[in-house]
């Protein structure tokens, strides 16, 4: 009798195992949810990771697909302790989005040493990819070298350039890609200072950039920073002296933040737009009904990212990071991000870039219409040469 209650227990385990739900594939969305950074990436790109998790049909491999949302605050130590506590305790598979510079390059080093994927969308140096460049990290909608090669180059002559820099990793990366750009192209570079994450108060930045004899700001900083900056300066009537502002990493939001009263005639370089074209606008409009903000490039490259791995995963028929990678790399971006993107050694995703011009008030013909398009900047174009990142990745002969 005991060996038949035994017998019946332990069939009873084993069905209860075989009805038992497997484990999620979690991946984690890393930003600013509350902060200056919030509103270019925060609740919206874990939106669009849910979006894309949606599209792509919600399991994979028989296993449901989990999104994790968290606030790193921009600040790298948290962002990193968080993390680690995904991998190691909550078994997050994939890390995306990242806003902050500081915070991205901490996590990238993480992913490097836990052989976790990297999936950067809103955080921008080019040193992702340059001499922090890693297997597991991979960079996808724009880098500080792309912004440089659209806004920097555009404007070069138009100076000379005196820079109002953000203190942290991002805003250096900018305004050395930047400044590098400009002089290449002709330009002058006359000074800099370098300004708190989260300034309010831009004034002494500002009789600084005055008192340089410039004829063109340029704000390498991004976020609520760069929005209060340039309403600033434009209180204090520096574009209607004559001398140009040039807001190197905006974003849809920030414009919509700031108006096309005070930010038309402003010239950005973006990795996505929302009105490009009827595909942009569908997954847009879809967005909108969701978040009632129009996508940011970040926003729209979290939910890219997210559904190309999704997809790797699937055709690798694992979820093992280096596999996965390698099917990534092998595969081209095919959705309304990118057509024919492809990931570079290095972990670049190369694709088309836009340099955009921000409409005047009697330009715009329907809610959030901010910008025009001036030229399609081709990818090769856009993003620095593989040979000349400095990332060890990168293999002789490219």
């Amino acid at each position: 009798m005991r060996a038949l209650l035994a017998l019946a227990a332990v069939f009873g385990l084993a069905s209860t195992a075989a009805l038992a739900e497997p484990a999620p594939l979690k991946i984690g969305v890393l930003n600013d949810q509350s902060g200056i950074y919030a509103d270019m990436a925060g609740p919206g790109s874990v939106i669009a990771a849910q979006m894309a998790v949606e599209d792509f049909g919600g399991s994979v491999l028989g296993r449901p697909i989990a999104i994790v949302a968290g606030d790193h605050q921009n600040k790298p130590d948290v962002g990193a302790a968080l993390v680690n506590r995904w991998i190691d305790e909550d078994g997050v598979e994939v890390i995306a989005d990242i806003p902050t510079s500081s915070v991205l390059l901490a996590v990238q080093e993480i992913g490097r040493r836990k052989n976790k994927l990297v999936l950067a969308s809103t955080g921008g140096s080019s040193d992702f990819t340059g001499k922090a460049c890693a297997p597991t990290g991979i960079h996808w909608t724009y880098d500080t070298y792309a912004l440089a090669a659209g806004t920097g180059k555009s404007l070069a002559k138009d100076g000379p350039w005196f820079f109002i820099t953000a203190d942290y990793a991002f805003g250096a990366a900018l305004e050395r890609d930047t400044a590098k750009a400009v002089e290449e192209s002709g330009g002058k570079i006359v000074g800099a200072v370098k300004h708190p994450q989260g300034t309010t108060d831009f004034s002494s930045y500002l009789l600084q950039a005055q008192g340089s004899g410039a004829k063109l700001i340029a704000f390498a900083n991004s976020g609520a920073d760069q929005v209060n900056a340039i309403k600033q300066a434009n209180e204090f009537g520096i574009p209607q002296s004559g001398v140009k502002l040039a807001g190197l990493y905006l974003h849809i939001t920030d414009i919509h933040a700031i108006g096309l009263d005070v930010a038309q005639g402003l010239i950005l370089t973006q990795g996505f737009y929302w009105d490009l074209n009827e595909e942009t606008r569908a997954w847009s409009k879809r967005f909108y009904a969701r978040h009632k903000a129009m996508p940011t490039m970040g926003q729209a490259g979290t939910y890219s990212a997210i559904l190309h791995y999704l997809k790797a995963v699937k055709a690798a028929g694992t979820t093992d990071t280096d596999k996965v990678v390698a099917q990534m790399k092998a595969t081209p971006v095919d959705d309304f991000f990118s057509h024919g993107g492809r990931i570079r050694e290095d972990g670049r995703m190369v694709h088309d870039l836009y340099l955009l011009q921000v409409k005047a008030p009697s330009e715009q013909k329907y809610p959030w219409d901010y910008l025009k398009l001036i030229r399609v900047i081709p990818g090769d174009e856009a993003f620095r040469p593989l040979k000349d990142g400095g990332c060890p990745l990168a293999t002789a002969g490219h």
